[in-house]
């Protein structure tokens, strides 16, 4: 076999390994999605599946607003174009407090001050319109509500924010729940047509708690703090 045939194959089953592990995860935007009862069509498309699944690790950090935890290219705490400075590696926020942030979602980027504003406890029987009951049996729904403020200059018009899970107490990871579709206690919709430098949107995502114990924070995990070829890039926290 020649080398060029060898690099193909080997090229073919990384690829297979990689669809393998989406399909195991079934994530998107680090939440997977689980229909929701028949509702209005909401403005922005999305693809759903179904069940609920936790997010890839970014470890939750103790350290003060401002340090560094690893850093990353271009956002090492430098004052940002909409004032303040970007939120570093790890860095960790008390809910109410703003985190400037770059941003991508697709072909669109920019920047955002993201706020954890409020963590809600709900009740398991929130969720028995969405017909997933085997899949939450046990879990106590938490709403996570936050704001997303557009403090660039890029028009950010239907990108996504996402990639928020919950912290349990003691720090470990929540179950998340993305749900494709209208549900009233805790909307979660695109960015706005004309959201541009300015506005703001408030948004909501579900985290999902073993029966006794409580949601007490929240964790940010996009891009750049999720960058998996840098293994010391951590989420931004909030508590």
């Amino acid at each position: 076999m020649s080398s060029i045939s060898m690099r193909k194959t080997t090229l073919a089953a990384a690829g297979l390994a990689v669809a393998g592990t989406l399909v195991l995860t079934g994530c998107k935007d680090g939440n997977e999605e689980v229909p929701a009862a028949p509702a209005a069509p909401s403005s922005a498309a999305s693809a759903p599946a179904d069940g609920y699944a936790t997010p890839p690790a970014g470890g939750a950090s103790s350290a003060a607003p401002g340090a560094s935890a690893g850093g990353y290219d271009g956002a090492s705490g430098a004052p940002a174009a909409g004032g303040g400075a970007v939120a570093t590696s790890g860095q960790s926020f008390k809910i109410g407090q703003a985190a400037t942030i770059p941003f991508t979602s697709g072909s669109k980027s920019g920047q955002l001050a993201l706020t954890v504003t409020s963590i809600e406890a709900g009740n398991p029987a929130d969720l028995a319109s969405l017909n997933v009951a085997d899949k939450v049996k046990g879990q106590t729904p938490f709403y996570i509500h936050y704001t997303a403020k557009n403090t660039g200059t890029t028009d950010l018009s239907f990108a996504s924010v996402g990639h928020i899970k919950g912290l349990l107490d003691g720090g470990a990871e929540s179950g998340v729940l993305l749900i494709a579709g209208k549900f009233d206690k805790c909307p979660n919709e695109s960015l706005p047509s004309g959201f541009t430098t300015g506005k703001t949107q408030a948004s909501c995502a579900v985290a999902l708690a073993p029966t006794g114990a409580k949601v007490t924070g929240a964790e940010y995990w996009g891009d750049p703090y999720n960058n998996l070829n840098k293994p010391a890039q951590k989420g931004l926290t909030w508590k």
